[in-house]
């Protein structure tokens, strides 16, 4: 316990309502020669937030005063939630009105006062007091007025202030440029904020600005420093015999790398053989990056600064300097490489009979593709298994085992989510060409099924030896959205069929196999996905819902994940006999920030990467007003329909006020729009054909129309217009064809 938190434990105990320095002094008996040091610490509290200094120069606890201490989010429509950093007394976010924000900005660290509670509803609360600011630095498209008075637009809607720009500040930026600003002076009552332009990154249209945008939106580090690549290069190029001794040498062992046509990191190979009793023995062999990258070292602080890699669609951020990453800890084919090895013996009927886990070395055989093996395995094509004739019978034993593997962790209730994800084609100049479906083959199923198993063994071996690492843990749906789940799919006539409160990953995987192939799959599969918690990491072995595991972590992508490395170092620390309580202490501290500061970092790569291809698909429309698409809706809301075309996997909104037809009531329970008058329903995963309405590259948007009510909403307004102009002069438009409205141009989608 810190000073800190011991004197807040005392004030806790001690004092029973707001007090002043001097009260605070007598409640907790201090002596004279420790006041002055008190009151530096009394402000470090309030600093943090665990202390609020109120009117009268009182301080108090802010659970005791109905105040709560968290993070702002701010909605690009003017209002903002709170997120609580505890969350004893409240289990939801907090509404703040856009007039309650008191010049909050998005992700500030602030202190709110609950300001109503809305039974069974929302609890609405005022920004009192901004503890830290978040924003320092964010990027913007520079502008200035008819006046010559400068100031930035935010590229992140969440930052609803302009930026006033001093003509001193403007680092040579001009009008419509992408600049990164950083903030000098921050927002008042009656002021915008003000910042200096410190970097320019030039034009949208410019090749690569996107992702330069991405990379100092997210603050993300794309450039390793010069300390962390010279650790890298003295560690050389090839692996020294030294390095070698004491370990167990898998050399002899057939063993390939399966990984994507443009991967250049590979992090895992496989072994794998029949042994005598018809079992099977699974090698899984992760490149040993913890023998390298020492706790504390420049390689090591970048990395845990960056949490991942990176991967934008033209190209990937890596964890490591690309030396090490590519380089000496990737399992290219024909080199020794370094690896942490689980051997896995599995019984026919796929049960783990027994594991093992050395230090080893390698030497790769094969560096091979999806496709190839895919070729081999689901194609029989008979060029590719001429050419890799000798490793065939590999591949068709990694069949048969990935089959019995996929039986019975079915039988557990893992679910699979078959979800298509976009692929971009890019042309010579580095912008989109086209945008097509990932595709998914066998061998991604194999490696993928091959992992998880390693995942798992490993995770109960650290639990079973009492060894504190990072989990991979994926909680229990909330009841809450279970139970809105369950709504939801009555209406088409299933249910999960599980008891109250006790819903088991069984009932999921249950409820997909019997919607397959049904009209309804799309639809129920997308809110079963929206059902589920996010996976996270976690100091605690606390079970993967997904997966059907109790225990689950991840140890096969150190080249780059950081939690993967942390798991290493773990295994690493195990000794032959039991760990003393001084090691094991010394491995647990710090794991439970640990775990929330990769889990957040993840969470960044997951949006750059998510509002970049989101960009990427709105450049790729602009070009396509007017045109026509088939698609399904994906989101149905009060405000219109979400819609992803089933050509490119691009999404748009068809706003309420397009579908003039009808009036229109938002049905919640049933996720549909109703038209009142008509009697139109539009229901979640319903098939749609669109048309392209405008393309708005400053919000990352398509506006899309349904065609259905374009062309009864024109031919109506084509009838009254024709009505019109008869009642008028009769004789005006006689004999005469009428001309058709610019802007109109419907071309059918090839």
């Amino acid at each position: 316990m810190t000073d800190s938190d011991d004197l807040l434990a005392r004030i806790r105990r001690r004092v029973v309502r707001p007090a002043t320095v001097r009260e605070l002094e007598q409640a907790l008996r201090l002596p004279r020669d420790q006041r002055r040091s008190f009151e530096r610490r009394l402000k470090k509290l309030v600093a943090s937030g665990t202390l609020v200094r109120i009117r009268g120069k009182r301080y108090g606890l802010p659970e005791k005063m109905n105040l709560i201490v968290g993070r702002v989010h701010i909605n690009p429509r003017g209002f903002g939630f709170l997120t609580p950093e505890s969350t004893s007394d409240f289990d939801q976010d907090i509404y703040i009105a856009g007039t309650n924000l008191h010049q909050a900005m998005h992700g500030d660290r602030v202190v709110a006062r609950i300001e109503r509670r809305v039974q069974h509803e929302r609890i609405e609360g005022r920004i009192v007091r901004i503890l830290d600011r978040r924003t320092t630095t964010l990027v913007a498209r520079y502008d200035s007025d008819e006046s010559g008075l400068s100031f930035v637009v935010p590229f992140d809607r969440r930052i609803i202030m302009d930026v006033h720009i001093p003509s001193t500040d403007r680092g040579g930026a001009k009008p419509g440029e992408i600049v990164v600003v950083e903030l000098t002076r921050w927002p008042t009552a009656t002021r915008n904020p003000v910042g200096r332009v410190i970097e320019v990154l030039g034009d949208l249209d410019t090749p690569g600005v996107d992702v330069e945008i991405m990379l100092r939106k997210h603050g993300i580090p794309d450039v390793h420093g010069p300390s962390a690549i010279r650790e890298a290069e003295r560690l050389g190029a090839k692996v020294r015999d030294r390095d070698c001794r004491g370990r167990t040498d898998f050399r002899s062992m057939t063993t390939v790398t399966i990984d994507g046509e443009h991967a250049r990191d590979f992090d895992d190979a496989i072994t794998l053989e029949r042994l005598p009793s018809g079992n099977f023995l699974l090698g899984v062999h992760i490149a040993d990056v913890s023998h390298y990258v020492r706790p504390g070292s420049e390689l090591d602080r970048e990395a845990r600064e960056r949490g991942t890699s990176v991967y934008f669609p033209e190209r990937a951020v890596h964890m490591f300097p690309a030396v090490l990453s590519t380089g000496l800890c990737s399992l290219n084919p024909n080199v020794d490489r370094l690896v942490q090895s689980c051997l896995i013996e599995i019984s026919e009927r796929g049960k783990v009979v027994r594991h093992e886990l050395h230090d080893g070395v390698i030497h790769s055989d094969a560096r091979m593709t999806y496709e190839d093996v895919s070729a081999i395995l689901a194609e029989g094509d008979a060029a590719v298994r001429a050419h890799y004739a000798e490793l065939v019978p590999v591949f068709e034993l990694m069949h048969k085992l990935f089959e019995i593997l996929s039986r019975r962790r079915r039988r557990r209730g893992s679910i699979d989510f078959d979800l298509q994800e976009p692929e971009f084609v890019l042309s010579e100049t580095g912008s989109v060409a086209d945008i097509t479906a990932t595709k998914r083959n066998v061998a991604h199923c194999i490696i993928e099924e091959f992992m998880l198993i390693a995942n798992e063994v490993v995770a109960t071996h650290l639990r079973d030896h009492d060894i504190p690492t990072l989990y991979r843990v994926h909680d229990s749906p909330d009841v809450r959205k279970v139970a809105e789940f369950e709504d939801f799919i009555t209406t088409f006539g299933h249910s999960l069929a599980a008891p109250k409160g006790n819903t088991t990953p069984k009932h999921f995987q249950q409820l997909a196999k019997r919607i397959k192939g049904t009209p309804e799959e799309k639809p129920i599969a997308i809110m079963m996905l929206r059902t589920m918690q996010k996976a996270r990491y976690d100091s605690t072995a606390d079970g993967h819902f997904g997966l059907a595991m109790s225990n689950y972590t991840h140890f096969t992508s150190p080249i780059r994940r950081y939690p993967d490395l942390v798991v290493h170092r773990a295994l690493r620390a195990l000794p032959k006999k039991r760990l003393s309580t001084s090691k094991r202490q010394q491995l647990a501290d710090g794991l439970p920030d640990l775990a929330m500061e990769t889990s957040e970092l993840e969470r960044r790569a997951e949006e750059a990467e998510r509002e970049l291809v989101q960009w990427k698909k709105v450049r790729f429309m602009s070009d396509k007003v007017g045109n026509e698409f088939e698609g399904y809706l994906i989101g149905v809301t009060s405000f219109g329909l979400f819609v992803q075309l089933v050509e490119h996997f691009v999404e748009g909104l068809v706003h309420i006020s397009s579908m003039a037809d009808d009036y229109y009531r938002f049905i919640e329970r049933e996720h549909v729009l109703f038209g009142e008058a008509t009697g139109k329903r539009y229901r979640l995963g319903d098939r749609v054909t669109v048309q392209v309405i405008r393309v708005d590259m400053e919000r990352h948007q398509v506006d899309l129309g349904l065609v259905d009510i374009l062309e009864s909403v024109r031919a109506s307004e084509k009838h009254r217009g024709a009505r019109r102009s008869r009642a008028r002069t009769p004789q005006a438009n006689s004999g005469q064809r009428r001309k058709r409205h610019k802007g109109r141009r419907r071309v059918r989608a090839r």
